[in-house]
């Protein structure tokens, strides 16, 4: 049985707004890899519709490229997004990552859940540190959405 991390965070700004953050390339390849790494907008490739091919290539600092690749495999907006996400396209993506889109007092509370799969302890804590700072890069993207 799968086993999930999630993070949690509320943001400044409606669902609709969030959801768009996350699924329209020009906002998604501002914040997918954090403001450390560019993500070509050439690259991204994101049939946002179930069944539809999700691909981008992080370009890192040091010269370095990572491939994802992955599928959606739910999408009901403004409510949640569904997708596998890998760093290796040749191989099984595994189970999907989970956005949740819940709206409250003064925003929507985001919740990326991910199953730990065979990951170590540290790759968990690693990999919840980089969700955190896509959030934080979300959150500078959304203001600047909002303020036009």
């Amino acid at each position: 049985m799968a086993e999930y991390f999630t993070i949690t965070r509320q943001l400044a700004a409606p669902r609709e707004l969030v959801f768009d953050a996350i699924t329209k390339p020009e906002h998604f390849a501002v914040w997918f890899g954090t403001a450390a790494v560019e993500v070509p907008q050439d690259s991204l490739t994101m049939d946002v519709r179930v069944g539809g091919d999700f691909r981008a290539t992080m370009l890192l600092p040091d010269g370095n490229r990572i491939d994802w690749a992955g599928e959606y495999v739910e999408v009901d907006p403004p409510a949640r997004l569904a997708m596998t996400l890998t760093d290796n396209p040749d191989q099984y993506a595994g189970l999907p990552v989970l956005f949740d889109l819940e709206e409250v007092d003064g925003g929507t509370r985001l919740t990326i859940s991910q199953d730990r799969a065979d990951f170590s302890d540290e790759q968990v804590a690693a990999t919840i540190a980089g969700y955190n700072a896509f959030i934080d890069d979300i959150e500078n993207e959304l203001a600047r959405m909002q303020n036009g």
